[in-house]
C-alpha cells in the first residue's frame, strides 16, 4: 500500500473560485490576484508574496495592542481550552464570562454594570435595539404591579394622572433615532439603525422604524457659526425630531461617541450633555455605540468617559478582545436592568456563542496586555504628535479638513481648499477606488478611501504606534496625495 503528499493547496485559485470577500466587488478578482495576508507583528502585516505593510487601519478599527501578543493570547486561549472549551450562557455562567463582565464593568464609565455577551459588533447593537424595545414593557409590568396592593378594596374614586401615568409606562416603543451617515452594523436591525442609503437599499423594507437626525460633521457649515450655535442647532433638530415621531413610541437613541462613517466627526461642546437632557426629559434610553471607540481608541478607556455621555446602554466589540477573539456585549446600566430583576420576567434574547469561554478568556487577556503595557496611556501621551504629524498634509492643495481625536482621524479631500467643493460621485469612483486605494496599497500603506460621505481617508492605526509610524503614514499619505492632485489637474 502506497501513499501520497497531499497536493498543495493553491491559494490564488481558492480564494477566487470559493471565498466571498465582505463589502467587496468580487469580479474585481474574477481574473486578478487575491490580497492574502498571512502574518503580522506589531502595527506591520505581511502578503504572501513577503512583502511587508503599515496597517493604518489597524485591521478595522479593532486590532488595538496590534499583532504582536499572538503567542501570549495563543496560550490564553488553549490554557481555556483545555480547561472548558465551550459552553453556553443560557441559563448557566462559567469563570471566564463572569470575570469579564466584572472587569468591564469595573472600566465602564456610571453605573453600567451589567454585560450581555454576544459575537460582535453587529449582534451588539441589534440586541442593544431589542433590549430597549422590551425594557419599556418590563418596567411598565413592574409598576402595575406595584401599585396593586393584595387585599386592599379599591376606592370609588380614582386618581386618572396616575392611571395615565401608568399606562404610559407600559406602553410599547420600538423607534430609533440615529444619525446621517452612521455605520452600525449588517445584521437587520443594525442595519435598519445605519444611516448610510448606500447599504440600507438593497435589503429594504428594513426594521420600522428609524429615524435619523444631522451628524456632528462641522466642516461643511456655515463659515460664521459658532460652535454654541452648531450645538445648539443639533439638539434642536434631535428635538423636533422626537416630538415629530412621538416621543412615547420611541425606546432608543444610538449615536458614536465620534463617529466613524463619513470621517471621524467629534462632537462639538454642549453636545452630549444636552442629548442626555433630552433622553432624561422624554425618558428614551440613550446608547451610546461604543464597538469602535471603546478600548483605547480615543485615549480613554471609553468615549463615554471621555465626553462623559452617561449613557444607559452601551455596545462594545472590536477592541475588547483587539479582534484577536469574535466577542462583543451590550452593557447595561443598573437601571436598565432593574425590570428585568422581577419574578420570572426574562430579556428573551440569546446568541449561542454569546460570553464563549475561549473568546472571554482572549479578552480578558486583551484587558489584562492593556492595563500591563499602559497601552490606553500611551495614546493618550502621544495623539497631540500624532495629529500634529497629520496636519502636515494640510499643505497639499486636496487635503481639506484633517480631524478627529485619539488614534482615530479622517482627512477629508477636496477640489478646492477655499470653497470646500467636494467631489461627485463619478469622481470619487475615479479618484477613491481608481486610484488611491490601490496606489496606498501598492506603497505599503492599509487605510481606508471611504465615500460614504464626503471622500475622506481614514486613519486608526494600532493603539501600539509610535511616531515611526505617524511619520510612515504621513510619508507614504504625502505622496500619493500630492500624486492624486496632479493627476487631477493634467
Amino acid at each position: 500500500m502506497t501513499t501520497t503528499a497531499p497536493e498543495a493547496l493553491d491559494l490564488q485559485r481558492a480564494a477566487r473560485d470559493h471565498l466571498w470577500l465582505h463589502f467587496t466587488r468580487m469580479g474585481g478578482y474574477r481574473d486578478g490576484e487575491v490580497p492574502i495576508i498571512v502574518r503580522g507583528d506589531g502595527c506591520y502585516l505581511e502578503d504572501s508574496k513577503g512583502k511587508r505593510y503599515l496597517d493604518a487601519l489597524a485591521g478595522l478599527f479593532s486590532v488595538n495592542i496590534g499583532y504582536g501578543y499572538g503567542e501570549e493570547m495563543g496560550e490564553a486561549a488553549a490554557a481555556q481550552m483545555r480547561e472548558l472549551p465551550f459552553y453556553t450562557n443560557w441559563s448557566y455562567a462559567h469563570p471566564r464570562a463572569i470575570e469579564l463582565a466584572s472587569e468591564v464593568a469595573s472600566l465602564a464609565p456610571g453605573d453600567l454594570n451589567r454585560l450581555f455577551f454576544v459575537s460582535g459588533g453587529s449582534e451588539a447593537v441589534e440586541s442593544a435595539w431589542k433590549l430597549a424595545r422590551q425594557y419599556y414593557s418590563a418596567r411598565g409590568e413592574m409598576r402595575f404591579r406595584a401599585a396593586r396592593v393584595p387585599g386592599q378594596r379599591v376606592e370609588p374614586v380614582v386618581d386618572f394622572d396616575a392611571m395615565e401615568a401608568l399606562q404610559q409606562s407600559s406602553r410599547r416603543r420600538w423607534k430609533a433615532i440615529s444619525r446621517h451617515i452612521a455605520y452600525h452594523g449588517t445584521t437587520m436591525g443594525a442595519l435598519s439603525i445605519n444611516g448610510i442609503p448606500a447599504i440600507r437599499e438593497p435589503f429594504e423594507p428594513l426594521v420600522p422604524e428609524v429615524h435619523h437626525v444631522r451628524n456632528t460633521n462641522r466642516y461643511h457649515r456655515p463659515a460664521g457659526e459658532s460652535e454654541a450655535e452648531f450645538t445648539a442647532f443639533l439638539l434642536d433638530e434631535l428635538e423636533q425630531t422626537i416630538e415629530a415621531a412621538g416621543p412615547e413610541t420611541i425606546a432608543m437613541v444610538i449615536f458614536e461617541p465620534v463617529q466613524n462613517a463619513g470621517g471621524a466627526f467629534t462632537p462639538p461642546e454642549g453636545y452630549w450633555r444636552g442629548v442626555r437632557e433630552l433622553c432624561d426629559h422624554y425618558d428614551i434610553l440613550l446608547c451610546a455605540d461604543e464597538v469602535i471607540t471603546g478600548f483605547g481608541r480615543l485615549g480613554a478607556w471609553f468615549g463615554s468617559e471621555l465626553y462623559d455621555i452617561r449613557p444607559d446602554l452601551m455596545t462594545i466589540a472590536k477592541g475588547l478582545s483587539s479582534s484577536y477573539a469574535a466577542i462583543g456585549a451590550v452593557v447595561a446600566s443598573d437601571r436598565v436592568m432593574e425590570p428585568f430583576m422581577e419574578g420570572t420576567r426574562m430579556y428573551s434574547h440569546g446568541i449561542t456563542f454569546g460570553g464563549h469561554p475561549v473568546q472571554a478568556a482572549v479578552a480578558l487577556k486583551n484587558i489584562e496586555i492593556m492595563r500591563r503595557d499602559r497601552i490606553v496611556e500611551h495614546v493618550a501621551g502621544t495623539q497631540s504628535a500624532f495629529r500634529a504629524t497629520l496636519e502636515q498634509l494640510l499643505d497639499i492643495p486636496i487635503v481639506g479638513d484633517v480631524r478627529g481625536t485619539g488614534f482615530f482621524y479622517a482627512i477629508e479631500l477636496v477640489k478646492d481648499k477655499e470653497t470646500r467643493q467636494t467631489f461627485d460621485d463619478e469622481e470619487c469612483e475615479t479618484l477613491l477606488r481608481g486610484f488611491l486605494s490601490p496606489a496606498l496599497f501598492e506603497r505599503g500603506l492599509i487605510c481606508r478611501a471611504d465615500d460614504r460621505g464626503d471622500p475622506v481617508i481614514q486613519i486608526s492605526p494600532p493603539l501600539v504606534a509610535g511616531h515611526q509610524e505617524f511619520d510612515q503614514i504621513v510619508s507614504i499619505l504625502g505622496d500619493v496625495l500630492a500624486e492624486a492632485w496632479t493627476r487631477l489637474h493634467r
